[in-house]
């Protein structure tokens, strides 16, 4: 698979020419060729940008206080490829459930290695989506499950199999207080429009997070910014940026939740397998002196497996489904992302 390598300029300048089908964007140089500098997006806008494709109506205000926000098996089993695919994994479609058997339905996660305070995260993807599914890329501080004297912190993009044209922000946070059982969340209500099918082409999803601001987009174009100052809840990580203290790590996952209302109703897994696609990853390191972002490591996923320096796999109950290994495949420059099935 040929790489499309998108160079970074600041989002003012992707907002006015850029096109929002990164698959048909024009080869750029190569990553040895690109300037590792990156200038941030300016903190202090207020006006509203669409993402490029959807008119500036398209977009949902944020709430008056968000003051500079921009809105922007044998499953194991690898069979012949078939011909109309370039790639080796193959299960089938599940159609109907057979009354005398039992279902296990596993998902996936690639999670990262090393831990961060403060960056630019983008990995260019084609997410999946069958009712009742999140495919994400996230950052989470990895005790934040332990709950307790552990605070929460976490970051998502998420695309919920009820609208593969819509997709998800979110900070998710709670204080490390044994007494705090429920977390803070700030997901977009009403999800933010893609203008597109975001299961049927590549394209380009960031987070950005600084001590200033956290923000969100996709294709180069800012979709949403929390700042300092903005206040939800009434615990001691009610500014959830001013709260996002922890290291956090990157991962992706795709599963199935128990939340109808949050992914859709799950159908017993009728249309499965589906798969997010990761066609590169690239993190940056944050200056607070200059406010710019430096390439620090990118992975086009060309070897034969995950790289061991980056990344290792998750293997634990995610609601509906259980994460394993197998499910996570690197082949022909994609890292593939897999939720599937077998039946017992």
């Amino acid at each position: 698979m040929k790489k499309i390598i998108l160079p970074l300029v600041t989002v003012a300048l992707l907002a006015a020419c850029s096109d929002s089908n990164t698959e048909a964007l024009p080869v750029a140089p190569q990553a040895g060729e690109l300037s590792s500098a990156v200038t941030p997006a300016d903190p202090t806008s207020s006006g509203a940008i669409a993402p490029v494709g959807l008119s500036s109506s398209s977009v949902e205000a944020l709430p008056a206080s968000s003051a500079g926000a921009v809105p922007a098996s044998s499953a194991d089993v690898v069979v012949p490829p078939n011909p109309n695919s370039q790639f080796t994994y193959v299960v089938p479609t599940l159609t109907e459930l057979d009354p005398a058997k039992e279902y296990t339905f596993y998902g996936a996660e690639l999670t990262g290695l090393d831990h961060f305070k403060y960056g630019r995260f983008e990995a260019r993807m084609k997410m999946a989506a069958i009712s009742g599914s999140v495919s994400s890329m996230f950052l989470y501080y990895d005790n934040s499950w332990e709950k307790g004297l552990q605070p929460w912190n976490e970051i998502d993009i998420e695309v919920l199999g009820k609208d593969p044209n819509s997709w998800q922000s979110n900070i998710i946070t709670r204080e490390g207080d044994a007494s705090i059982n429920k977390n803070t969340s700030s997901e977009s209500k009403p999800l933010h429009a893609f203008g597109f099918d975001a299961t049927q082409s590549f394209h380009l999803f960031a987070i950005v997070w600084t001590p200033e601001y956290v923000s969100w987009e996709i294709d180069s174009v800012e979709v949403r910014r929390d700042t300092l100052g903005m206040s939800r809840g009434k615990h001691a990580d009610a500014d959830q940026v001013a709260f996002l203290t922890e290291d956090q790590s990157l991962r992706f996952n795709l599963w199935a939740s128990k939340s109808t209302a949050w992914t859709g109703k799950w159908n017993n897994g009728i249309g499965l397998p589906v798969e997010q696609q990761i066609d590169y990853v690239r993190v940056y390191a944050y200056d607070p002196a200059t406010k710019a972002f430096t390439l620090s490591w990118q992975d086009d996923f060309d070897g034969e497996d995950v790289d061991p320096q980056h990344w290792s796999r998750g293997d634990w109950e995610m609601e509906r489904v259980m994460l394993r290994s197998n499910n996570v495949i690197v082949e022909n420059g994609v890292c593939r992302l897999i939720l599937d099935y077998e039946a017992n």
